[in-house]
């Protein structure tokens, strides 16, 4: 794990959003398209708000979340609904948004044909995903049903997630998945989350999923 500390999230923002642009310009630079992963909740919002201003290509540029509720885009609790409003504005409304989510059915049934979509993309050339004070990340949940599956180096693509306690089903990328990544960040502020990222560190990714990607990521932290 290579730990990355700002003295604020302002500059944490900043600085991430240069690494990402420069990231993206770079793999534009090699392929056609460039594949581009990002979370969903608060911390990511000020990064894209910087990012969103980034000289690059936007329009070879795939983006699509790490994870999504089983919600329309529309609804307040998307993912790709929060991504289109906060970094696919400016220069980057030009970028191709791929949801994670299919009407009228379940991520269960879906899931193979929205992997099936998504396998000619891969690698993902930059990921950026989050972290819970519970050291989840994107909707792999400690003791959640099919955590072990998610986990696992043979999982597929996509991975239906029943999170309990919440009012909808999920989907989430496999851990492999962001493993994979040509460059992966994690984004985190505040004490508690650093405090659960020193606790992760040394435990099995079964009671703190962050564990399993700590090894191939950057992680960025501010107070």
């Amino acid at each position: 794990m290579n730990l990355q500390e700002y003295p604020d999230a302002e500059v944490m923002a900043m600085g991430l959003a240069d690494v990402i642009g420069t990231q993206l310009n770079a793999a534009l630079r090699q392929r056609d398209r460039a594949l581009f992963v990002v979370p969903g909740g608060s911390t990511p919002g000020p990064v894209f708000d910087t990012l969103c201003g980034a000289r690059l290509e936007w329009e070879r540029v795939d983006i699509m979340p790490s994870d999504e509720r089983w919600r329309p885009q529309a609804h307040l609790r998307s993912n790709a609904g929060m991504i289109a409003e906060r970094l696919m504005v400016e220069r980057a409304a030009s970028a191709t948004l791929i949801p994670l989510y299919v009407a009228d059915t379940s991520p269960e049934d879906a899931a193979p044909g929205l992997a099936a979509a998504l396998a000619p993309r891969l690698p993902i050339d930059v990921a950026m995903v989050g972290m819970g004070e519970d050291m989840h990340t994107a909707s792999m949940f400690p003791r959640a049903a099919n955590l072990e599956a998610a986990l696992a180096h043979d999982a597929p693509l996509l991975v239906p997630m029943r999170i309990e306690g919440e009012p909808e089903p999920r989907i989430t990328l496999a851990a492999r998945v962001l493993i994979g990544a040509m460059h992966l960040h994690v984004v985190i502020t505040g004490d508690a989350k650093r405090a659960a990222l020193e606790r992760a560190c040394g435990m099995d990714a079964a009671e703190a999923p962050i564990s399993a990607l700590l090894h191939d990521a950057t992680v960025h932290w501010a107070p």
